[in-house]
């Protein structure tokens, strides 16, 4: 149960990719690490409890690619992501990364779609409903 969809007005909505920047990113959200030419998300960090909890806000690019200027993205499916992390070293080092220490400062994730409590539920459903005030406010 590590991805929990959260259903929001937002979805199937499109929009230039610099207008929902500006929208989103003073509220909290940054441009997730995992984006392509075509697709990306949002992410606002709800909390670091038992691993990180995050509400993701996926796009995907309708007109233009999303390194191009202009170019316009269509939102979908807000969701609840859990990462649970180890709390020990990870035993996978790799050698490559981990120079002469022979550590690793990465570690790997104990359950990369670890389970979603209610509670960041219930948080992720309020910040979308924020999330869609300000759309409906700043268009």
């Amino acid at each position: 149960m590590g991805l929990i969809p959260i259903q929001s007005n937002l979805e199937g909505r499109t929009y230039a990719l610099y207008k929902l920047e500006e929208i989103i990113k003073p509220l909290g959200y940054s441009i997730g690490g995992n984006w392509d030419y075509e697709k990306g998300c949002f992410d606002y960090k709800i909390d670091e409890e038992d691993g990180y909890q995050f509400l993701r806000v996926p796009f995907t690019a309708v007109d233009g690619e999303l390194d191009v200027p202009g170019v316009v993205v269509r939102l979908g499916t807000p969701y609840i992501l859990s990462h649970v992390y180890q709390e020990e070293l990870d035993d996978h080092v790799n050698t490559l990364t981990a120079g002469t220490s022979g550590m690793d400062q990465f570690a790997e994730p104990k359950d990369p779609d670890g389970d979603v409590k209610r509670k960041y539920v219930n948080i992720g459903k309020v910040l979308i409903q924020e999330l869609e005030k300000h759309f409906t406010n700043g268009e």
